[in-house]
């Protein structure tokens, strides 16, 4: 499965430019049920993938997937890394298994679940998940790139009513309640970014 080397790399770019714009908010996010550092951290990561653009624009789209999901495991600090890089390293082994009769959602399922395992989260705990399984089912509705953006949005916003169950923020239970959980903040924000670019920029 090849994909467009200007598309992989504009996909690295728009975010890069999200995280970045966005790592005081989320780092603020963070000060208040963690440690803090999660914008930053995220940064490190996209910045990292960044410095790889060239090369991953170069390989296969499951191939560059993988490695850009291996990348984040390497760069980024906390829980974030582990769970974002197996969500890509997941999705670009599924990928290059099922070459171009991927369907995608099923693709996406598989991969949403093990970040689950690798978390020992679900639904509801007030993580990443939070937004990814919304995202999946609009996906599996094809549902239009914007609408699945405004999904990922609200399902953050969402997770401010719950009780963290997982991670750092579980350790202050009913305290934690009130607050936007920063990486399903950060899973909100990147969604939205692929979305728009994707829509602007969709392969014909």
């Amino acid at each position: 499965m090849q994909a467009e080397p200007v598309l992989v790399a504009g996909l690295i770019e728009v975010c890069r430019a999200t995280i970045a714009a966005n790592s005081d908010h989320l780092c603020a996010l963070d000060r208040a049920i963690g440690d803090g550092d999660h914008g930053t951290n995220m940064r490190r990561g996209c910045e990292a993938v960044s410095a790889e653009g060239e090369s991953l624009s170069s390989l296969p789209f499951p191939d560059a997937v993988e490695k850009i999901g291996l990348t984040l495991v390497m760069n980024v600090g906390g829980a974030a890394g582990p769970l974002y890089g197996t969500l890509l390293m997941e999705i670009g082994r599924e990928l290059r298994k099922s070459e171009e009769t991927a369907d995608f959602p099923q693709v996406l399922k598989q991969a949403i679940d093990a970040v689950a395992r690798r978390g020992r989260a679900h639904a509801g705990d007030k993580t990443l998940l939070d937004v990814l399984y919304p995202v999946h089912a609009a996906l599996a509705k094809r549902s239009p790139l914007g609408d699945i953006a405004r999904k990922a949005e609200r399902s953050a916003d969402r997770t401010a009513a719950m009780k963290a169950m997982r991670g750092r923020a579980a350790y202050l239970g009913d305290r934690s309640i009130g607050h936007v959980d920063p990486g399903a903040s950060s899973c909100a924000l990147l969604t939205t970014a692929i979305c728009r670019y994707l829509g602007e920029h969709r392969p014909q």
